[in-house]
């Protein structure tokens, strides 16, 4: 296997998976969680992630054709459901349902989504590791490939598991500020991420 197309791999999953912009929005995420809850959120978001990601590489979009779905309608529910979350977060309806639960009562639990999906493993990954896995020539190759999405993964789960000292160093106020912010942008991902399935159907063609 080339090297420079594993190099080429590395940085093209890691650009589109972008851990380190994922870890403030992890934080925001798990806001007010205690350190082992938010371990165990950050360790099955990224053992998701690597499931999915996995299933993916080797069935591709036939999956998502055999029961009907396209890339573009992934995209746009993705999207959807990101904004919803970003409404969340921008007016501390999860802070609210969180100050309503009894003690007795575990925290929310975001690692299957939002993180491991879409953040972790969404469409723009999911596509990018049909691509690189549909470029090996053989099953070595295609391991590598798998090697190199474990990597970038693992560097988003060290991340992750930092957030308690991340968050500690902004405190409270940091938190809220970081928190509302980080709804506008992940508002603003999710509009985006459907106006490019309304573009792959051939609408909305000056999104950029």
């Amino acid at each position: 296997m080339d090297s420079a197309f594993l190099i080429t791999s590395f940085v093209t999953l890691f650009v589109v998976i972008d851990p380190i912009g994922l870890t403030p929005l992890f934080i925001a995420l798990t806001s007010g969680t205690d350190a082992k809850h938010r371990r165990a959120v950050a360790l099955r978001a990224c053992v998701i992630a690597f499931a999915l990601l996995t299933l993916f590489a080797f069935l591709g979009e036939g999956l998502l054709g055999f029961i009907g779905i396209s890339m573009p309608a992934f995209r746009i529910a993705g999207g959807i459901l990101l904004f919803l979350t970003a409404l969340d977060m921008l007016f501390e309806r999860r802070t609210k349902r969180r100050e309503d639960q009894s003690e007795t009562e575990d925290f929310p639990d975001p690692s299957v989504f939002p993180i491991a999906i879409p953040l972790l493993a969404g469409p723009g990954a999911i596509a990018t590791i049909i691509l690189l896995i549909g470029q090996t020539g053989d099953l070595l190759g295609q391991i590598s490939v798998l090697g190199v999405m474990v990597s970038v993964l693992l560097i988003a789960l060290l991340l992750f598991l930092s957030a308690g000292l991340i968050e500690r160093a902004l405190g409270k106020t940091g938190i809220t500020v970081v928190t509302r912010l980080l709804g506008m942008l992940l508002a603003a991902l999710s509009v985006q991420f459907v106006l490019d399935g309304l573009r792959d159907f051939g609408f909305a063609t000056g999104a950029g």
